[in-house]
């Protein structure tokens, strides 16, 4: 059944249609806002897998190039297999607010994909991925119990902007992705310009409430064509095998809930697992999954009755409490930057290394081909948590740790003109207990300090959680991992001193209120501050100058006529130099040249080299030149290279010359004056005055 429905968001029209295309998946919807165009399916497995333990939901986000027009510039001319990180990191926020959404129980393998159809370079389709993604789930017969939707706030001359376009987001000094329900907000990932608490808050919040139209318009479709939802029974509860797991295993789950150590605690519940497992093989043989699951009920009920009941978290701080904190520069030898950052269970090696222009990652998306001179890039491999697992590259979850991170970092590092180095930071997290995206914001900012990077401040960042049983709600700084898993939001905050630069949301339950959003995000900015004192003391500002192992940048400044002297035929001349000196070298249009060297008495030495390769003739100035031709009427002298000009045969010498070749012949090196240089670029040398002036000095 066709249905179409148009409402105005942020002064324009948002359209979700559907019954036209993809009529084999559950659902399928078409939205259009501006010129970007994408289509969202939603499709169910027919039959359930029993046997798995968690939602088998997976979402796909896929940007087709001729979206713009364009032929994919790879080898084969295609889209390759692998996701973009954009197209990763879409997948990420729109899976977020879903997942929470569909009930206990529901085990049918279940696929949202969507995929740009038309772009307008304006209008960015992940926004309108999120809105189909929730409205073909409300309208199938998926029991998802949305719908959800999303918009992107701006806030650009001190007001907040709905849906910025693609050019205002240049102004902006916000750019956060908020999703919600109809009463509450889900999800929140994006960051700022150091904009404070209450900013950030009253974005969010504005955000939430212009969502309210899109809620109301996926409603209608509802009501139009939405199918009956599929029945989905809700796990059966064996009373019998739950409350004979908590007689075994009650009295060691407390030793295990109160076990500070992390490595100590999950031994401590593995075992205690075995013996309750071994306790129940006579009475429930068949039922050892079953009781699995219901040991895991256990531990989160008594950790979170522990939290709001006795006021006890499982390291026994204070709710507001931050772990121990260690931090260490110059903690390498040979790295550019580098930084060990511990706190508490959680840790990560970070380092910085700069390099040319050459090095900036070179991106071809739908907005075209950029460059990109910041990349941080975070690993997080099976050894850090105690696993063993091969290792198959990043994880999308890598992915999304990194670029909160590099978000988070992005907003305080300098003006790519006054420090022309193209940097990347890797966050190597070596321990986790929780937060390690956090601490790669500390180590990254540590590293940067220590590889002389003039950051505007050091960053920090810290992860805040909830435990909300009914009206008791209790926020937590720092979380552990078990806080996190157990708990019901995961609350990233980073930011200087002066605000917040990058922030990310996810929860567990129905949504957070204002007045919770208000007590985490002031919570957190009193653990950042104290974070911020740590990473001070560690390394007060950033080292003066770069590493000694680090390129050295000179800038110079020539003609842009004078490039092709540079470049030489074919590239011959810059790649000459850029082999005898070991070294790079960035020619912009404008005649800019940026040199990396290995030190500075090369650069010097290759500075040198360029400005004479590129230097003009001026008037009045004395060259030493060389004899190149010998004509009747005077003598061609190079006076630079690639620069030659005529002495004629009445400015050889002071009296009458006869023949040029009675003064100069060819090869023979002479001091020269320039008398002029004509508008087509002819220079007039004279030997004489130049014999002149030297005698006068």
């Amino acid at each position: 059944m066709y249905k179409k429905v148009e409402i105005e968001v942020g002064g324009r029209t948002l359209t979700m249609e559907t019954g036209r295309l993809a009529k084999q998946a559950n659902a399928a919807v078409v939205v259009t806002y501006g010129e970007s165009v994408i289509l969202v399916t939603a499709t169910a497995a027919s039959d359930a897998r029993e046997e798995v333990d968690f939602l088998p939901l997976t979402v796909e986000y896929q940007e087709r190039f001729y979206a713009v027009g364009r032929i994919p510039g790879s080898f084969f001319r295609r889209e390759i297999g692998r996701p973009t990180e954009k197209e990763t990191l879409t997948c990420r926020f729109i899976d977020r607010p879903l997942r929470p959404l569909f009930p206990h129980g529901y085990k049918h393998e279940t696929q949202i994909i969507g995929t740009v159809l038309s772009m307008d370079q304006q209008n960015d389709p992940d926004m309108l991925a999120m809105i189909g993604a929730s409205c073909a789930l409300t309208i199938s017969d998926i029991p998802f119990q949305g719908p959800i939707a999303g918009v992107r706030v701006g806030y650009i001359n001190d007001e907040y902007v709905l849906n910025p376009t693609h050019d205002q987001l240049v102004d902006s000094r916000m750019n956060l992705i908020v999703a919600g329900t109809r009463n509450a907000v889900v999800m929140v990932e994006g960051g700022t310009d150091s904009l404070t608490e209450e900013q950030v808050l009253e974005g969010i919040f504005y955000g939430h409430r212009a969502l309210q139209p899109i809620l109301d318009a996926q409603e209608e479709f509802r009501k139009a064509v939405g199918r009956p939802k599929m029945t989905v029974e809700p796990p059966k509860i064996n009373v019998a095998l739950q409350q004979r797991v908590a007689e075994l295993a009650r009295e060691e789950m407390m030793t295990v809930i109160t076990t500070r150590d992390k490595m100590e605690r999950n031994l401590a519940a593995r075992a205690m697992q075995k013996r309750v497992l071994t306790g129940l093989e006579g009475e429930f043989p068949e039922a050892k999954t079953e009781a699995k699951g219901y040991i895991k009920d256990l531990q989160k009920a008594m950790m979170r009755d522990r939290i709001v009941k006795d006021k006890t978290r499982i390291d026994a701080r204070r709710f507001d409490e931050v772990r121990p904190i260690s931090c260490e520069v110059a903690t390498l030898p040979r790295v550019h930057g580098s930084a060990l950052f511990t706190r508490g269970e959680t840790q990560a090696i970070v380092t910085a290394t700069l390099g040319s222009g050459e090095d900036e990652q070179r991106i071809e998306s739908l907005y075209g081909m950029s460059f990109k001179p910041f990349m941080l890039h975070y690993n997080f491999p099976p050894y850090c948590v105690g696993e063993v697992r091969f290792l198959r590259g990043p994880s999308r979850r890598d992915i999304g740790h990194g670029a909160l991170a590099e978000r988070a970092i992005s907003a305080v590092l300098p003006d790519p003109a006054a420090f022309p180095y193209t940097i990347r930071v890797v966050s190597e997290v070596t321990e986790s207990n929780g937060s390690s995206s956090m601490a790669t914001i500390c180590g990254g900012s540590l590293a940067l300090m220590d590889a002389g990077v003039p950051i505007k401040k050091p960053v920090a960042g810290i992860a805040m959680g909830l435990i909300k049983e009914a009206d008791q709600i209790v926020v937590l700084s720092d979380i552990l991992g078990d806080e996190d898993h157990l708990g019901d939001m995961d609350f990233k905050v980073a930011g200087t001193d002066s605000g917040i630069t990058a922030l990310q949301m996810d929860i567990k339950i129905e949504g957070v209120s204002k007045e919770i959003m208000a007590t985490a995000l002031a919570q957190a900015k009193a653990g950042r501050l104290h974070i911020l004192g740590k990473l001070q003391e560690a390394i007060g500002a950033p080292r003066s100058t770069v590493s000694e192992h680090a390129p050295k940048v000179f800038s110079l400044q020539i003609h842009p006529d004078k490039i092709r002297d540079l470049i030489g035929p074919g590239g011959k001349m810059i790649k000459a130099l850029t082999a005898e000196f070991n070294a790079k070298i960035d020619v912009e249009d404008s005649g800019k040249v940026t040199v990396f060297a290995p030190n500075g008495t090369v650069g010097d030495q290759l500075s040198n080299r360029i400005m004479s390769l590129t230097a003009e003739a001026e008037v009045g100035k004395i060259y030493k030149g060389v004899v190149k031709n010998i004509m009747n009427f005077g003598a061609f002298v190079e006076i630079l290279p690639g620069t030659d000009g005529l002495v004629h045969i009445s400015e050889l010498a002071a009296g009458r010359v006869e023949k040029v070749t009675d003064v100069v012949k060819e090869g023979d090196e002479i001091m020269v004056k320039v008398l002029d240089i004509d508008q087509r670029g002819k220079i007039r040398l004279s030997l004489k005055a130049a014999l002149e002036e030297q005698k006068q000095s």
